[in-house]
């Protein structure tokens, strides 16, 4: 994955107490690993820096999971699937109605390094990823 804006992003954020960098280098890495696997990063200054999993065999839909840096101090991460991809057996999600790109969607907020959530969150990307390799 050779993305100059986003090792530029990553370069020029500092992270905080939060440790939401860490988190969102975390995410990165586990979707790196995942076969059949390209991430975009659309930066959108001011408001949010979306990096987009998307699967090799996905037909239909544009990404598969969507890790999302909020714009605010400190920064956080919302990290969403399309609804009909993921379980969320702990109802640790919010459910948002045609909140991803015009569809379903549930996601997840993380304000701080949580291990728990973080493992939780993993376990979504891996089920979303599962999901995706079906087209």
């Amino acid at each position: 994955m050779a993305l100059q804006e986003l090792d530029d992003f990553l370069a020029d954020w500092e992270d905080t107490e939060e440790k939401n960098k860490a988190v969102f280098e975390r995410l990165k890495t586990f979707l790196e690993k995942k076969e059949g696997v390209t991430l975009n990063f659309n930066p959108r200054p001011g408001l949010t820096y979306s990096l987009r999993a998307t699967h090799v065999n996905q037909k239909e839909k544009s990404l598969f999971a969507m890790v999302d840096v909020i714009e605010d101090t400190p920064r956080w991460l919302s990290v969403c699937f399309y609804g009909a991809m993921i379980t969320d057996p702990e109802e640790n999600g919010d459910f948002v109605p045609e909140g991803l790109l015009g569809e379903d969607a549930v996601c997840f907020d993380i304000e701080t390094w949580e291990d728990g959530l973080i493992a939780y969150v993993e376990s979504r990307l891996e089920e979303a990823w599962q999901s995706a390799q079906k087209g």
